[in-house]
């Protein structure tokens, strides 16, 4: 049987996602991206072949270029893994105070999800799917604290 209800219409618009698949748009966001990646990457105390992993495995040679220069324009792939590490480093410093904000990704974590690993090795092996799921733990955690 059809319904005669019809939705009412929602204040609420949410902003159309970005379009990384755009070079213009991806030009824009990767220097600020890279720069924030290696603070993030300071901040957190990962060594340079973890950060190389979580970037989706870059060599050495290429890694090193973008640490020397981060004006240049990254793939789909690594601003979109840039981008949840920022979102993970925000609801973490939400969460936490900052000496265990920063500490958190590197310290053994008994939350299942992890099965006794630390967070950054969970990221490191699951990559976007793991990044996925780290960020909407600690968001939960965001909204309750």
């Amino acid at each position: 049987m059809a319904s005669n209800f019809i939705q009412p219409a929602s204040l609420y618009a949410p902003e159309p996602p970005v379009d990384l698949s755009s070079r213009e748009v991806r030009a824009e966001l990767s220097p600020p991206g890279i720069r924030a990646f290696f603070k993030i990457m300071e901040r957190w105390k990962v060594r340079d072949e973890d950060a190389r992993a979580l970037l989706g495995g870059m060599s050495n040679g290429a890694y090193y270029a973008l640490k020397k220069n981060p004006n240049r324009v990254l793939d789909q792939d690594r601003l979109t893994r840039i981008s949840f590490l920022l979102g993970i480093y925000e609801a973490l410093n939400i969460v936490h105070s900052e000496p265990l904000a920063d500490a958190w990704p590197t310290l053994p974590n008994s939350n299942p999800i992890f099965r006794g690993s630390t967070p950054l090795a969970f990221m490191v092996r699951g990559g976007i799917p793991a990044f996925d799921l780290v960020r909407r733990l600690l968001e939960a955690r965001a909204v309750e604290a």
